[in-house]
């Protein structure tokens, strides 16, 4: 059995797990500092899981939203990234942020990571840039699987511009003539804080990347 989802009550909060109840079973998840520092116990909330299973044992990830869940599963693509640092990169890096680094082939962003020494962000840097952002477990992501984890102490994080959206900006940019890096760099500072469409956040990378 392969679990995707848990939705239930926050029974207990440790430093890298959460235990949440589901009508009465208690799962143990596998948490990033993030996630962990948005809920409480008592509280209830909707978590995204990745399920591993070896031969002595399963182990659940848990993760705000299905694309950090794709995300964790994408880099573990890499040679040397197993779960502990795949984790350690979704808890230190947003979609968005992980998929600008990779663009823009910033090691440095991707070593803020816990655990993740020069080598292996050159390592990831070279393997993944270029490709595009991974999807769903479904397919592409929906609204709901970028929302914020769900408790009832209302949203607890907030969410930024699609990866996927950046990464057809930055693709539209290229098929133009620019630059790989330039184009990631326009797109990156035209998204700013707000969540423009596609076509406007292409019209705004332009004005960036127009001469002074």
């Amino acid at each position: 059995m392969i679990i995707g989802r848990l939705k239930g009550d926050i029974a207990a909060l440790g430093i890298d797990s959460l235990l949440v109840d589901v009508n009465g079973v208690g799962y143990v998840v596998q948490a990033g500092t993030r996630l962990l520092g948005c809920l409480s116990v008592g509280t209830k909330a909707e978590i995204f899981v990745e399920t591993r299973v070896t031969d002595s044992s399963i182990t659940l990830f848990g993760f705000s939203t299905d694309e950090e869940r794709a995300w964790f599963v994408r880099l573990q693509d890499v040679p040397g990234v197993a779960g502990k640092s795949a984790m350690a990169l979704v808890d230190a890096l947003s979609p968005p942020e992980l998929m600008d680094a990779l663009l823009l082939g910033d090691v440095s962003m991707i070593t803020r990571a816990k655990g993740v020494g020069k080598k292996l962000a050159e390592r990831i840097v070279g393997e993944l840039s270029g490709k595009p952002p991974p999807h769903g477990r479904f397919g592409r992501f929906d609204a709901d699987s970028r929302a914020s984890v769900a408790t009832d102490r209302g949203p607890a994080m907030a969410g930024g511009l699609a990866a996927g959206v950046r990464s057809e900006a930055v693709s539209a940019l290229v098929n133009l003539g620019y630059g790989s890096s330039e184009a990631a760099r326009a797109v990156s500072t035209a998204s700013g804080e707000s969540d423009p469409d596609l076509s406007g956040l292409i019209r705004a990378a332009l004005k960036e990347l127009a001469p002074s």
